[in-house]
């Protein structure tokens, strides 16, 4: 793959990049010879990124003619319209405050090198901001009031950079090129590159490392170099064409974020931010079904006007869900007034507002896996030995689980299947899995998420690698469709 460091002027460029062609923006702009290269890296480093400078313009078209830009459109818009305290996680804002409490000034100004610093003692807290803001050259800057804030962070130029720091960011420069990039090496072999994100450590993952490498397989089969990431990767996400989420979504979480900025960088997302809005909110999914006609048990919305009326109009017992529940969590059966009125003050704490739904007893839960507007697959989730519920939580660690019986989705009701991709289309065209209970032959939806289950041994037991496939597929056909729409006619 091509590498090119775009500049105003090269010849007031100060530095060497073996590997690295240094050309100016003009020419990158407006020279026929780049618009035909395919793939290729794009170090933008112009004095200006400010709309519709050089600057900008040189991120805009490389994202156009298929080019990797850093920074990215994406990354400059972030940094000049966000409110960048908002986006900064908790583990950065730890991170801030322990390096700059010894302080004596109340302002501090931090250089980011290529995610570096020439105090080494900065490093971590650099790698941090440049994976969130990822640029080459980006100055933080600190104030103290009760506690330290980041007060504004910009994008430099090599102009920028202090005759003293010169000597530091070049060897950072020729560190950063010159670094392995195993995506690359297989570019030879593969057309596509997909993303494949991941938390080794979580107990409740979509995915087991075993499913997670027959995904990597069933890329490879097609020619998609599949790379499995983390959430310190959050910089690399332009790199990719595509990026499939493995880890259970939330939007205040890293998942969303990754989920936003691939979406911008025009990425292909599964899943997307707006199916994890849609997803992750049982209250909008209430609401939705209420509107369309979806068949599900009778729901309530709670609020604290309303709270004396759910045992009347629901009965008990009764369970209520945070709205923002995944894996059972935040979902609770009460079986009496009191009862309720306990666990509504509980959840009023995190939520204005409450689904509360009648009680439907069953021995497992219908799950059917919807593919852009088709069914895929289909299991029974049985019920945790002694529980109401699929899954048991003992403690923070341990979980207990129903037996998961994979079906071939042509043996499973027509009724049930109809009602499944019913609901999910009103979701998107992405990936999901829609829950229902089977009540007397009738189909009731409980619920659809995206990011569903896919564990090797169990959902797949009766597709085998025929599932890992069509997902992968769905990946390579969009991947095809935006490559055949960007060469046009």
């Amino acid at each position: 793959m091509a590498v090119y460091i775009v500049v105003d002027n090269p010849k007031g460029w100060p530095f060497h990049v073996t590997g690295a062609e240094v050309i100016s923006a003009r020419r990158y702009l407006t020279d026929t010879r780049f618009i035909d290269i395919k793939r290729a890296r794009v170090f933008n480093l112009c004095r200006s990124y400010g709309y519709q400078t050089l600057g900008y313009y040189v991120s805009l078209l490389a994202a156009a003619r298929g080019h990797k830009p850093l920074p990215s459109v994406a990354t400059l818009q972030e940094i000049r319209q966000s409110a960048l305290t908002r986006f900064i996680a908790e583990d950065i804002n730890q991170k801030i405050q322990k390096l700059l409490a010894p302080l004596e000034s109340n302002r501090f100004e931090l250089s980011i090198y290529f995610g570096r610093n020439v105090a080494k003692r900065y490093d971590q807290l650099c790698q941090m901001l440049f994976n969130l803001y990822p640029a080459p050259l980006l100055r933080a800057e600190f104030v103290r009031n009760e506690q330290w804030r980041i007060q504004s962070l910009r994008v430099i130029a090599a102009g920028d950079i202090p005759e003293s720091h010169r000597p530091f960011v070049i060897d950072q420069a020729q560190r950063f090129f010159a670094r392995p990039r195993s995506i690359d090496r297989e570019s030879t072999r593969y057309n596509y590159k997909l993303a494949i994100l991941v938390d080794p450590d979580a107990i409740d993952a979509p995915s087991d490392e075993r499913a997670i490498r027959r995904f990597v397989r069933a890329a490879a089969r097609v020619g998609i170099a599949a790379s499995v990431i983390g959430k310190q990767d959050y910089g690399r996400v332009a790199e990719f064409d595509g990026l499939f989420l493995r880890e259970t979504t939330a939007v205040n979480h890293h998942t969303y974020r990754f989920a936003v900025r691939a979406a911008a960088e025009g990425l292909v997302v599964i899943d997307d931010p707006e199916s994890i809005i849609k997803c992750t909110n049982k209250v909008y999914q209430a609401e939705l079904f209420a509107r369309n006609d979806i068949s599900c048990p009778n729901t309530m919305i709670v609020h604290r006007d309303n709270a004396a009326e759910v045992g009347q109009r629901l009965g008990f017992p009764c369970v209520l869900k945070k709205p923002d529940s995944s894996f059972s969590a935040g979902v609770v059966k009460v079986e009496t007034a009191d009862a309720l009125t306990t666990e509504l003050a509980q959840l009023f704490k995190q939520s204005e507002l409450v689904v509360a739904q009648g009680f439907l007893p069953s021995q497992f839960d219908w799950r059917i896996g919807v593919l852009e507007g088709k069914p895929l697959f289909a299991a029974r989730y049985f019920m945790a030995r002694g529980h109401w519920q699929i899954q048991k939580a003992h403690d923070e660690e341990r979980r207990s689980y129903g037996k998961v019986e994979a079906i071939a989705v042509e043996d499973v009701p027509a009724a049930a299947v109809d009602l499944a991709v019913r609901a999910a289309n009103l979701i998107g065209q992405g990936f999901y899995g829609v829950d229902l209970k089977e009540v007397d032959g009738e189909f009731f939806v409980m619920e659809v998420n995206d990011n569903p289950n896919v564990e090797a041994g169990y959902e797949d037991a009766v597709l085998k690698d025929a599932l890992y496939a069509a997902i992968i597929g769905y990946f390579l056909r969009k991947f095809e469709n935006r490559e055949a729409a960007e060469v046009g006619p």
